[in-house]
């Protein structure tokens, strides 16, 4: 039971690493290349979509990362799985306080009601997005390394 609960919580981290990490480095940087307007509304779009599925994942990565801690607590590598659950409480609060602001009042803007500041608050949100990217890529590389 507790090796599908590793496998399972590797492959739910890896996939919710691989999204956040294709939004930093392809999606936006495919938005910023479209004419003003298209680029802003596919960020809305795009904040719209995955910011109803990412607290979700976020959270089920959490609770998985802790169930392996807990149910592995007398295994080899339980520490790098208690720092993994650790740094995902880390993107959770680094969500919570910094990205889900910026999102929710970016996702309901149109070119008629956006901000004068609308790309200062973009690169606002893809500079933290950066550092939680970071974060969830740390503990994954923590959970694979417990996993071996």
């Amino acid at each position: 039971m507790l090796s599908t609960l590793e496998v399972v919580t590797v492959v739910v981290v890896g996939v919710m690493v691989g999204v956040e990490f294709s939004v930093a480095f392809f999606l936006n940087a495919i938005f910023k290349a479209l004419p003003e307007d298209a680029g802003q509304l596919g960020r809305a779009h795009g904040g719209r979509m995955l910011g109803a599925l990412m607290p979700v994942w976020y959270f089920t990565s959490l609770a998985l990362s802790a169930g392996w801690a807990v149910a592995g607590r007398h295994r080899t590598g339980t520490g790098l799985v208690v720092a993994a659950a650790a740094l995902l409480v880390v993107s959770v609060l680094m969500s919570v306080l910094l990205l889900v602001p910026i999102n929710n009042r970016s996702k309901t803007w149109t070119p008629e009601n956006r901000p004068a500041d609308w790309k200062e608050q973009q690169d606002s949100w893809d500079r933290y997005h950066y550092a939680r990217v970071a974060v969830i890529v740390a503990a994954f590389t923590l959970l694979v390394t417990a996993l071996a």
